[in-house]
C-alpha cells in the first residue's frame, strides 16, 4: 500500500536522543510544517446548531449571554463609528492577521494547539545521577518543562481543547438566532468588510467565543505559553474589529462566554485522574499480574540509566465517550505466547525487515515515526480533521463538532490502549532480540498494543463517519500509520492488528454519540 501524504508529514523525529538533539528540538519546534489555508467560506449557517447535544454543558442556554442592544441605538451607532473608524486605519500588518484568522477560529486554534505540543514533545534528559527528574507545572520553563507533551497527553490537551470549542459554540448559536444582531455592514453598508460577510448573527462572536476557550485551556495545558497565548487571544479578537465585521460588544459577549466554557470544562479536567498518571508505584504490581497471566519476559526499559515507564496509570484517565468499565470491556485477549508459534512468525518477520529494509519499508516508517519533536500520532490526526473540514466547507461549529468527536475518541484510544500496555506488560521486539534495530527511536512502554494503530483505527473509524466520500483515504491512511511500526521493529504485527481493530471499536462509541447529537 503506498500513499503519498507528504503535505501532511509532521518532523519526522525519534523518542530516544542525545541531551544536545533535545535543545535544538526546543528551540526550534516552531517550525512544525503546517499548510497554508484559504479563507474560510462555510456553505451553511448551520442555524439549528444551538440545539445540538453539548458534552459537559447543560444545555446551550446554561451561561445566559444579555440580549445585545437594539440596531437602532445610539449606543450601537457609537460601535458602528467605531468599527468605521478602525477598518479605515488598518495596516499592512494588520491585513496579513485578518487573513490568518480569516482561514477559521477552530482551524487556527487547533493548529497554535498542535504546534505546542510539537514544541513540548520532548522527554526529560538523566541527571549525572541517573535519574530522570519530572517536569513541574509550577514552574513550567525550568529545565525539564513541563509538559512533557507525548502522545497520550497530547490527546488529552486536543480532546478538551476541541470539547470546550464545541460546547461553547454551540451555546454562541443559541445566542446568535435568539437575538439574531445582523452584521455590522448589513446594519451600515459604508463599513467596509476585509472577508467574505455571510447571514450568520453577530451576536456574540464566534470568533471571540473560539479564542477565549481556546486560551483558557491551552493556558492550563501549556502555562509556559501565556505570554504567547494572550498575544494570539489579542490579535485574533482585534482582527475582528480591523476586518469589519464585529462590534465590540459582539467581541465581549464571546469572550465572556467563552470564558466562562472554559471554567466549565477545565473542572472536569482536574477531576479526571490525570494527575495521578505516572503512577510509578503501581509498575510492580502489573508486572507481577501480567507474569500470573502468562507473560515470562514483561518489558523492561531498553535506555541506559532505565527511564521510568511512560504514565503507566494513564489508562484509569476517565473516558469521553463511555465509561471506565467499558475501557476493561474493549481490552483484547492476551497476545501471543513468548516462544509459541504465533510469536515466532511475526519475529520473523521483523528480522527478515531488520536483514533487508526496502526504501518503501524505510518511508512509510519514516513518515509515520510522530516522535520527539512532533505533534505526535494524535495531532497528525487532528490535522488530517482540520483539513478535511476546511476543504468541506464547513462552519465554525461544525467543524469544532468534528474535531471534538475525534479528539474525545483520540484521547479514548489513548486510555484504552495504555491500559492494554501496562496490563500485560508485553516485551518489544528489541528486547527479545538483539538483531532488531529501530529505525523510528524507542518509545518508552510496552508493546502490545500499538499505540500508533489504535489511535489510527479510531480516527479512522470517525473521519469515515463524518465525510464519507473520505472513507476509503482515512482507512488507508489507517492502515498505513498501523503497519509503519513493524516497518520500524519497534511492534509485532499483532500489536499492530490488533491495535487498529480496537481502536475502530473505540471509534465506533463517537460515531453512536454522532448519530444522536442533532447534527446529523
Amino acid at each position: 500500500m503506498k500513499i503519498n501524504y507528504i503535505s501532511l508529514r509532521p518532523p519526522i523525529t525519534r523518542y530516544v536522543i542525545p541531551a544536545l538533539a533535545v535543545m535544538m528540538l526546543w528551540s526550534c519546534s516552531k517550525t512544525v510544517d503546517e499548510p497554508t489555508a484559504g479563507i474560510s467560506s462555510p456553505s451553511s449557517l448551520d442555524e439549528n446548531a444551538g440545539t445540538w447535544k453539548p458534552y459537559l454543558l447543560a444545555s446551550a442556554s446554561e451561561i445566559p449571554v444579555a440580549e445585545p442592544k437594539q440596531a437602532t441605538s445610539e449606543d450601537y451607532k457609537a460601535e458602528l463609528k467605531k468599527l468605521k473608524d478602525a477598518t479605515d486605519a488598518v495596516t499592512p500588518q494588520q491585513r496579513e492577521q485578518i487573513n490568518y484568522w480569516g482561514a477559521g477560529a477552530v482551524f487556527r486554534w487547533n493548529e497554535i494547539a498542535r504546534e505546542l505540543c510539537a514544541r513540548y514533545n520532548s522527554p526529560p534528559a538523566s541527571t549525572p545521577d541517573g535519574k530522570y527528574p519530572l517536569p513541574d507545572a509550577a514552574n513550567p520553563l525550568k529545565d525539564p518543562k513541563f509538559p512533557f507533551a507525548n502522545p497520550p497527553y497530547a490527546a488529552r490537551a486536543m480532546a478538551y481543547l476541541s470539547v470546550a470549542q464545541y460546547d461553547a459554540l454551540v451555546a454562541a448559536w443559541n445566542y446568535k438566532f435568539k437575538y439574531n444582531r445582523k452584521a455590522p455592514s448589513k446594519n451600515d453598508a459604508s463599513i467596509k468588510t476585509l472577508l467574505p460577510v455571510s447571514d450568520l448573527p453577530s451576536y456574540p462572536s464566534e470568533d471571540a467565543v473560539v479564542a477565549e476557550v481556546s486560551v483558557v485551556i491551552l493556558k492550563a495545558m501549556f502555562p509556559g505559553e501565556v505570554p504567547y497565548l494572550e498575544a494570539k487571544l489579542a490579535e485574533h479578537k482585534h482582527s475582528r474589529i480591523s476586518a469589519g465585521l464585529n462590534v465590540d460588544s459582539d467581541i465581549a459577549a464571546g469572550s465572556e462566554l467563552g470564558k466562562a466554557v472554559g471554567a466549565k470544562i477545565m473542572a472536569r479536567a482536574k477531576t479526571d485522574k490525570m494527575s495521578a498518571a505516572n503512577g510509578q508505584a503501581m509498575t510492580a504490581a502489573m508486572i507481577a499480574n501480567a507474569k500470573k497471566i502468562g507473560v515470562t519476559e514483561p518489558w523492561v526499559s531498553q535506555e541506559f540509566p532505565p527511564r521510568p515507564p511512560m504514565l503507566p496509570t494513564y489508562g484509569f484517565v476517565k473516558p469521553w465517550n463511555f465509561d471506565s468499565a467499558t475501557v476493561v470491556a474493549l481490552r483484547p485477549e492476551a497476545p501471543p505466547v513468548i516462544g509459541s508459534p504465533a510469536f515466532q512468525k511475526d519475529m520473523d518477520e521483523l528480522l527478515k525487515i531488520a536483514k533487508g529494509q526496502t526504501r518503501e519499508q524505510a518511508r512509510i516508517a519514516s513518515f509515520w515515526s510522530d516522535g520527539v519533536g512532533s505533534y505526535t500520532p494524535p495531532g497528525h490526526w487532528h490535522r488530517k480533521g482540520a483539513q478535511l473540514c476546511h476543504e468541506n466547507k464547513y462552519s465554525e461549529v461544525r467543524t469544532a463538532r468534528a474535531l471534538a468527536l475525534l479528539g474525545t475518541t483520540m484521547q479514548d484510544a489513548g486510555i484504552c490502549c495504555w491500559d492494554v500496555k501496562y496490563y500485560y506488560y508485553y516485551p518489544r521486539p528489541n528486547q527479545m532480540s538483539s538483531k532488531i534495530k529501530t529505525s523510528v527511536g524507542l518509545p518508552n512502554f510496552p508493546s502490545y498494543t500499538s499505540g500508533h494503530s489504535t489511535f489510527s483505527g479510531a480516527a479512522a473509524e470517525v473521519l469515515a463517519h463524518i465525510f464519507p466520500s473520505s472513507k476509503k483515504e482515512v482507512d488507508d491512511m489507517a492502515s498505513e500509520a498501523s503497519i509503519s511500526r513493524i516497518y520500524g521493529l519497534i511492534h509485532y504485527r499483532f500489536d499492530c492488528e490488533v491495535g487498529l481493530a480496537t481502536g475502530h471499536k473505540i471509534g465506533s462509541y463517537a460515531v453512536q454519540r454522532a448519530k444522536t447529537d442533532g447534527a446529523e
